[in-house]
């Protein structure tokens, strides 16, 4: 029989990770720069083929330039930086970053997103309790995201990529955001939780001396979340529930 999951209630604050753990988006990413880099990859006559290992290696919670640099650094390919307003046709980092963004949004906008209905069921319990609770992502849609999904009104503290450019925050693996947002929580870390699904994410969590970092396994597998930091690992934030109450 397993140990009882932790009473989150215990703990000061909840930090949450987007894509992959309370909204699927992470589906709508992974097709989105599959087919990017389906494209990208046959304009430079690269051999071996894009697949979904790269974007759990490369991209998964990391900041938009940084995973295409490294998915081309992979293939050997170098490509100038660009800036963050270039064209999705422009040959740039950014600009295949940009190219994949205008996949993901109409996508997005096409066929909108609901939340996992078990971390839905869970942010509803934590926010019931009053239990300060932070969004930390990557992502440069978060806050749109968090709409679309209605979720915006249940978190006081949003940092993602956009934070992250505004105020000159690592990616993760760095726990630059992680700090940030526990900062502006008010908040020690070591009395925080972080729930990721990424393995950088769970890296970049544990570096920044959370209490608890649980892994949510949504594909990239129990063992390698383990291996990057994770207390414990779980497949649906809805065991979680009944710890969350007060």
């Amino acid at each position: 029989m397993s140990a009882p999951l932790p009473n989150l209630h215990e703990f000061s604050a909840i930090l949450f990770d987007l894509d992959g753990v309370l909204t699927p988006t992470a589906e709508l990413h992974m097709r989105a720069w599959h087919a990017t880099f389906d494209q990208v990859f046959a304009e430079k006559a690269v051999t071996a083929p894009y697949t979904d290992g790269d974007y759990f290696l490369h991209l998964d919670g990391k900041k938009r330039d940084d995973g295409v640099a490294s998915v081309l650094e992979s293939r050997g390919i170098r490509l100038p930086l660009g800036s963050p307003d270039d064209p999705p046709a422009a040959d740039t980092v950014w600009g295949i970053g940009n190219r994949k963004n205008a996949v993901f949004s109409q996508e997005l906008e096409q066929d909108g997103i609901a939340p996992y209905p078990g971390s839905l069921a869970l942010v509803d319990t934590l926010f019931g309790a009053s239990m300060p609770m932070a969004v930390v992502s990557s992502s440069k849609n978060a806050v749109w995201v968090l709409r679309a999904a209605q979720l915006a009104d249940r978190f006081s503290v949003v940092v993602d990529g956009v934070t992250a450019a505004d105020e000159g925050l690592a990616s993760k693996p760095a726990p630059d955001m992680f700090l940030n947002a526990a900062a502006k929580l008010g908040v020690e870390p070591g009395g925080a939780v972080v729930f990721e699904d990424a393995i950088s994410g769970v890296s970049a969590a544990r570096a920044a001396g959370f209490g608890l970092v649980v892994g949510v396994d949504r594909g990239v597998g129990e063992s390698a979340l383990r291996d990057a930091g994770a207390n414990l690992v779980v497949t649906d934030l809805a065991d979680f529930v009944g710890g969350a109450r007060a």
